[in-house]
């Protein structure tokens, strides 16, 4: 096949939606278990963040700078910290489904 526009655009959306089930099992594992942990950690933190009801306009920020900053230091895909850094991304989208659900269960 060609080497066209349309069949890199094709390659690469194939590869956005469906590269998950390209990998391999341990880092489809990894992932899945990186992100059940970050919402684990996430929700019962917040559990606790909202009961005691202390130190809000210190926490938010401090959280909102730590997503932030894994966000920024993305590594290259080659280099050695990367599968660290994917683990802590994957921790970081946990969180968020963990707020995320959290003010849905606030606003009802």
């Amino acid at each position: 096949m060609q080497k066209t526009n349309f069949s890199r655009i094709t390659f690469q959306l194939n590869n956005l939606f469906f590269g998950f089930l390209s990998d391999t099992w341990r880092s489809k594992s990894i992932s899945i278990i990186s992100v059940l942990t970050g919402y684990f950690l996430f929700a019962n933190f917040l559990t606790k963040f909202i009961s005691e009801g202390k130190n809000e306009l210190i926490m938010v920020p401090i959280i909102i700078f730590f997503i932030e900053f894994i966000i920024r230091i993305k590594p290259s895909s080659s280099s050695k910290i990367y599968d660290i850094w994917t683990v802590a991304d994957k921790l970081r989208i946990g969180a968020i489904y963990a707020i995320i659900l959290e003010a849905f269960k606030l606003g009802s």
